[in-house]
């Protein structure tokens, strides 16, 4: 397929490499570690089952689901390429 400058296969390439740099940014997240008993944000107890589960984990479900929260609506990833996104 022509892409005019571009060389063939650039496109997929720049596909790729967005794919690895996502998939790079939710290994960073994971939690690494010994899990805490209680949580690091309210203090409540962090069940057993949860701790087995996830490896090195320091929120309890409720604080857990705020951070996620917080952190989707920071996703600065423009899908659509709009214009009106692109200028803001």
């Amino acid at each position: 397929m022509a892409t005019g400058w571009a060389r063939d296969g650039a496109v997929q390439d720049q596909i790729d490499a967005s794919v690895e740099d996502a998939v790079e940014l939710a290994r960073s997240r994971l939690p690494k570690g010994k899990s805490l008993t209680h949580c690091e944000e309210c203090g409540n107890e962090i069940p057993e089952a949860r701790r087995q589960a996830i490896a090195g984990v320091r929120l309890c479900v409720g604080c857990q689901q705020e951070v996620d929260r917080e952190q989707a609506g920071q996703a600065g990833i423009n899908r659509r390429a709009s214009k009106d996104s692109q200028l803001r």
